[in-house]
């Protein structure tokens, strides 16, 4: 959450700066490279509490400690499958071998 806010902080200052770039006729090109690095500057200045907090997060997402992100269709699955192997113990899932080849 915390780099989604950062972006959209970094967004919302891109565009109006991007939009006055390029209403000053500077072309397109030089309006996005104007308008990232004045609002790169801006954000490296002014929101640093809010850059850390997105390090942190994206740190934490792929440092290999992070609880797998699931889907509700993948958690309603593993729960269909837990409650058939409680009611009957004589099935076995076996989801990590590869099928036999005949």
């Amino acid at each position: 959450m915390a780099f989604l806010k950062y972006s959209l902080i970094r967004l919302a200052i891109f565009l109006p700066l991007f939009v006055l770039f390029a209403l000053l006729q500077t072309g397109l090109v030089l309006a996005a490279i104007f308008a990232g690095l004045i609002a790169f500057a801006i954000s490296y200045l002014f929101f640093q509490k809010q850059r850390d907090a997105a390090t942190a997060a994206m740190r934490e997402r792929f440092s290999g400690r992070a609880k797998p992100i699931r889907s509700a269709l993948e958690i309603e699955d593993a729960s269909i499958e837990d409650r058939m192997v409680d009611e009957n113990p004589t099935v076995r899932v076996e989801n990590d071998r590869r099928p036999k080849e005949s």
